[in-house]
């Protein structure tokens, strides 16, 4: 990886320093408009070859080989190095927070069981399997060989997806809410999971020679885990008794009710981090719990300020992090001699995909009724859009720090490679492999937000143990059950309990907020969006 100039470097002059940092920032910002203006114009003339996502990795594909080949100013190239913790501490938490406040209760608990299944059970799958494939391959002279550590590091970051191709297109054509919610529900705990997975293998590396249990790596897995989880819904329900009791709401403090509201996401992410947690899986459930008990004690005014504001900072993000992403492939130096492990990468990763999915699809379909069962085309669809995005680029750079002798370069080279493929490619042809599935277009002219409105069609699934033959002694179909069932029982537990106790409701209307109005989601995907 080449080395980070600082922007003040010693050997420039303040003046040429200012004016390098105003380049740079300004090339930025241009990027930004190009990208946001030629997004509008493919989805006006809904050219879906080509999608927003990818338009700004090109944008930033193109700019960065215009100045690599260029002369361009060193203390002006410098400003457009991808950082792993500027992305990490100003860009992914937005996003992430966003994902989790755009969320509607309704499909995401409806499928609770199904979306946990697949972001938590399927991502360690699709890592695991990632990562013995990759050793097989070394230990076979197919690729470069890893220490198996290692192979379970790249199995872990690569296996977080980051479907914004596959979710735009669904707003566009329309497509049945279920596959919705499965998707975008998993794409929001998949990056936690991907996460935290990655920092338990980097552990087991570290830890190798210590003769650490496995035990204890699980141990320390699941502290991380569920404590950060703990963490962010303890933020979310503080956030939600403040503003029920503290009268914000009137007019002359609606100001300081706009910004505390701000302020929480950050102090649930950086909460966590300083305790030694994760601050992206924090910040998730602090905004899936601030939306759903949070928002409602808020005056209206401030309801749409603070939803316009999220939007607004969670699409300026995701945008310049596909532009920031593309620039800095652009120039960074990649490790080309090791082709093989590209391509074979390739080919393991949709081999780990289709574990995931069709495995844990299974293990649902099992528990579900007849009428509930996720059909083998949305299987497919699931599988086909698991791109890989921002996440596994950043999880990517920071192991060019973490692992030595060219390990980490060779990982990020294959990440990157992995990346613009799915990115370019895949995302280009999503539109035509869905509608060949014909999983789009059925509610073409419904918008997707109204076909959720039509709340039967989100009953929590309810099962007959009886006619399901629960005599059959089938234990671990029994305990997935109950585990499917637990949603219908947090859905009564949340409308008696949880809603009148944190929200100024009293659980008859918690869900009028939801459709009264559009509500901005962001580009990754949201159930507000309006046709």
């Amino acid at each position: 990886m080449d080395e980070v100039i600082s922007p003040a470097d010693h050997h420039a002059s303040p003046g040429k320093e200012q004016q390098a940092a105003g380049v740079g920032i300004l090339l930025q910002i241009m990027m930004l408009v190009l990208s946001f203006v030629l997004g509008h114009v493919l989805r006006r003339h809904k050219f879906y070859y080509l999608p927003e996502a990818s338009a700004s990795l090109l944008i930033g594909l193109i700019v960065g080989g215009l100045a690599n080949i260029s002369n361009t100013e060193t203390s002006i190239r410098t400003w457009f190095n991808f950082h792993e913790e500027f992305f990490f501490l100003f860009l992914l938490p937005p996003i992430i927070f966003q994902s989790g406040f755009s969320l509607s209760p309704k499909p995401f608990f409806s499928n609770f069981g199904a979306i946990v299944t697949f972001a938590i059970l399927g991502t360690f799958i699709a890592a695991v399997v990632t990562g013995v494939l990759v050793y097989l391959g070394g230990a076979f002279y197919l690729i470069y060989k890893l220490p198996f550590a290692e192979c379970l590091m790249f199995g872990a970051l690569i296996s977080a997806t980051d479907p914004v191709t596959v979710l735009s297109i669904f707003q566009e054509l329309g497509t049945d809410v279920n596959l919705y919610a499965l998707v975008f529900g998993e794409s929001v705990l998949n990056d936690a999971m991907a996460i935290s997975l990655y920092r338990t293998m980097a552990l087991v590396r570290s830890n190798a020679s210590s003769g650490q249990s496995f035990f204890m790596l699980v141990l320390h897995f699941l502290e991380t885990f569920l404590g950060s989880m703990s963490a962010g819904v303890g933020v979310g329900f503080t956030s939600a008794l403040l503003f029920k009791y503290a009268g914000l709401g009137v007019d002359n403090l609606q100001n300081l009710e706009c910004c505390l509201v701000v302020l929480f996401p950050y102090f649930s992410y950086m909460l966590a981090e300083g305790i030694g947690l994760s601050g992206i899986v924090s910040i998730l459930f602090t905004g899936i719990v601030m939306k759903q008990y949070t928002f409602s004690n808020l005056s209206e005014n401030s309801q749409r300020f603070v939803s316009a504001f999220f939007h607004l900072i969670s699409s300026l993000a995701e945008t310049f992090v596909f532009i920031y992403m593309g620039f800095d492939i652009a120039m960074e130096k990649q490790s080309w001699s090791h082709v093989g492990f590209i391509f074979f990468s390739v080919i393991f990763i949709v081999v780990a995909r289709a574990a995931n999915i069709f495995s844990c699809a299974y293990l649902v379909n099992l528990v579900r009724p007849r009428h509930r069962k996720i059909p083998l085309k949305h299987q497919k669809a699931l599988w086909y859009g698991g791109l890989r995005g921002a996440m596994a680029f950043a999880l990517a750079l920071q192991s060019v720090h973490d692992l030595p002798d060219g390990h980490g370069q060779t990982i990020f080279t294959a990440t990157t490679a992995i990346v613009v493929l799915t990115v370019l490619l895949i995302g280009g042809s999503t539109g035509t492999m869905l509608e060949a599935l014909q999983v789009v277009g059925d509610d073409h002219d419904t918008p997707l937000s109204t076909n959720i409105e039509q709340t039967n069609q989100y009953v929590a699934p309810s099962y007959d143990y009886e006619d399901e033959g629960s005599s059959s002694g089938n234990r671990i179909k029994m305990k997935l059950k109950e585990f499917h069932k637990s949603a219908a029982s947090f859905t009564a537990l949340d409308k008696n309990y949880l809603t009148p106790f944190f929200t100024i409701n009293n659980g008859e209307d918690d869900d009028d907020y939801d459709f009264d109005e559009p509500m901005p989601s962001s580009r990754r995907g949201g159930f507000y969006d309006r046709a």
